[in-house]
């Protein structure tokens, strides 16, 4: 479960953005997600939960959206959306394959008072 540390680093970013802009307290917050990241969306929320306790982020709202992944295929010069790793290039079937996006876990936006 490398959910935890993923929010612990999450939140530590997260105070230091809220505080650099003088905020009192974290209402909301934007995270993507990769869709070949390994995260699980319920253990990535139960962990931002206990991560956030005590901090300006405490109760804040999550929202989580998941970002497709895209590969370039050595083989046919495609740039291709895939879901999983280990999936063949569906132009020419190639699982030669270089992963270009959709492994992170990004903060994308904060709501804050």
């Amino acid at each position: 479960m490398h959910e935890i540390s993923l929010c612990l680093s999450t939140i530590e970013l997260i105070e230091q953005q809220a505080r650099q802009h003088g905020a009192r307290r974290v209402t909301a917050v934007w995270l993507e997600i990769g869709a070949l990241s390994c995260i699980e969306e319920h253990a990535l929320r139960f962990s931002f939960a206990s991560a956030s306790r005590r901090t300006l982020a405490e109760g804040c709202q999550l929202h989580l959206s998941v970002q497709p992944a895209r590969a370039w295929c050595w083989d046919c010069s495609a740039s291709i959306v895939i879901e999983r790793h280990n999936e063949a290039c569906p132009h020419c079937g190639s699982h030669v394959l270089r992963i270009e996006s959709g492994e992170s876990l990004r903060l994308k936006q904060l709501e804050v008072e």
